[in-house]
């Protein structure tokens, strides 16, 4: 598997012979000119996990790329968009793609939920050899290798995501969703969540815009 982050939530995995884009959003940079996509994920609609101003340039550059995303947001961009709901199987190539959980993390009681799907890439054997929860905390039933994890959020304390690692469990975690904290400042999070992560996993903050086969 190789993986490049290409800035907050936008990861592009390669494994199995078939490349998958992650959440290509506002606060995200590099995606752009990529060619060579089998497939898009959208994880929810939010403008830092789907820019619909630099989508179109995205999608013209990869004709082929199959398009997927939570429901409210593939009826928001078109008939070109393929929802996905908690349960639903997949292929990619020779990637198999499990949608899970199904709502947004709760920011506050007065904003309304809106959905969110966690992907998980793998195969029938080993379904969770990727997981990319977007903005959520969900936890899934099955073993996970690589977990994206988010390091920061309007919608979680930093305690809360230290549980879900610990909870979740994989082998090497890499940070997600860290835009909003200014980069002097991320190394408080970094280092909260690899000091405290549970045994057996390690936590790792990957160079941007560079492959890294993990």
């Amino acid at each position: 598997m190789e993986l490049t982050h290409f800035g907050h939530s936008c990861i592009q995995v390669s494994m199995a012979g078939s490349t998958v884009l992650f959440d290509p959003g506002a606060f995200s940079h590099g995606f752009e000119g990529i060619t060579g996509l089998d497939a898009i994920l959208i994880t929810h609609q939010h403008a830092d996990h789907v820019d619909t101003d630099r989508l179109p340039a995205l999608l013209e550059a990869n004709p082929d790329a199959a398009l997927y995303a939570d429901p409210q947001t593939a009826d928001q961009l078109g008939e070109r968009w393929t929802a996905v709901n908690a349960g639903d199987v997949f292929s990619i190539g020779g990637v198999q793609v499990t949608g899970a959980g199904g709502t947004h993390a709760t920011i506050h009681p007065d904003i309304p939920l809106i959905d969110n799907i966690a992907y998980l890439l793998g195969t029938p054997d080993q379904p969770g050899q990727l997981m990319h929860p977007g903005d959520s905390l969900f936890v899934p039933d099955v073993e996970i290798d690589v977990l994206a994890l988010p390091a920061a959020a309007p919608w979680m304390k930093i305690g809360e995501g230290i549980d879900f690692l610990r909870a979740v469990s994989p082998r090497l975690a890499v940070p997600i969703h860290q835009a909003i904290v200014a980069p002097d400042a991320r190394g408080i999070y970094y280092g909260m969540l690899s000091g405290l992560a549970g045994e057996g996993t390690e936590f790792r903050a990957l160079e941007e815009e560079t492959g890294t086969s993990l």
